[in-house]
């Protein structure tokens, strides 16, 4: 595989973290990796630099030193910087439609006390044409265990850029997918007259919501029969099972829907996803073109 991933980077702790994975990402799968800062001197934003050549020499330092440090540590790499002159969003954007994937930390651009995920990132994630992936603080200590990539899956719903988005991630990492779907009896079955029914009706509900997924997940597993697959479904709420699911996780594949006249938002789960999941989050519009 080949292509470009780019890394949106701020200065943070977070962006850094984010450029490691991406450059991860990148030799995984030859790739070339990009790393970006946009840019836009306003000195009333910044007032103790007062010095626009000073705060431009910082930007360029800050991604001079990134790209040394990813290139130490990935001497084989096909590595560029670029610094931008525009705002944050658009330009984030357009690096995010011509990318394959464009990585962020999950803090900075723009980060606001109390949230996860900073106001930009979540402008970018609304409207972004290609997979964007969060990336958090890396944690001290023990490694996290990458061994699986999680998806959740929707069947009927999910699109395939969704599902080929994950299972070329767990084909390129030699890690088992593990699809999620959470569903729950329906309510006018749980609060019927006949109450006692419902329940082997709920039984064979569950056997037709499997029945659904394996048919949803059979074309990628043709298409990936290397990638071992573990189907999970469960009864409850879509965002606790998917978040329950995925702690051991090396990467979270959630899809992102657009709506109808142009608008485009986060669905609850992605949104509990992004803001709790302690691994790498992807999110992929579903009607992206599969890659």
């Amino acid at each position: 595989m080949s292509g470009t991933i780019t890394a949106g980077l701020d200065g943070t702790d977070h962006a850094s973290a984010a450029a490691d994975w991406a450059a991860q990402e990148a030799e995984r799968r030859g790739s070339a990796l990009r790393l970006v800062h946009a840019w836009v001197w306003r000195p009333t934003d910044v007032v103790y630099v007062g010095d626009r050549a000073a705060e431009e020499r910082w930007v360029r330092t800050m991604l001079d030193e990134a790209r040394a440090r990813v290139a130490r540590e990935y001497p084989a790499l096909d590595v560029t910087t670029e610094l931008i002159v525009d705002d944050p969003v658009p330009t984030l954007l357009a690096e995010a439609a011509r990318a394959d994937m464009l990585v962020l930390g999950s803090r900075g651009y723009g980060t606001l006390t109390g949230y996860l995920i900073g106001s930009i990132s979540m402008k970018v994630l609304r409207h972004a044409a290609g997979p964007v992936v969060m990336v958090g603080k890396p944690h001290s200590g023990t490694p996290r265990r990458a061994q699986e990539v999680v998806v959740g899956v929707d069947p009927g719903q999910i699109g395939d850029a969704v599902l080929e988005f994950a299972f070329s991630a767990a084909a390129e990492r030699g890690a088992t997918l593990r699809a999620v779907h959470a569903w729950s009896v329906p309510t006018t079955l749980a609060w019927s007259p006949g109450s006692l029914y419902p329940v082997e009706v709920a039984n064979g509900l569950e056997q037709i919501t499997r029945e659904l997924l394996a048919e949803t997940l059979k074309p990628w597993r043709d298409k990936y029969p290397q990638v071992g697959v573990v189907e999970q479904v469960e009864t409850g709420s879509a965002s606790e099972v998917l978040l329950s699911s995925s702690p051991g996780a090396g990467l979270v594949v959630v899809g992102r829907r657009s709506h109808e006249a142009g608008l485009r938002r986060l669905g609850p789960v992605t949104h509990a996803v992004l803001h709790h999941a302690t691994a790498p989050v992807a999110v992929v519009p579903h009607d992206c073109p599969p890659g």
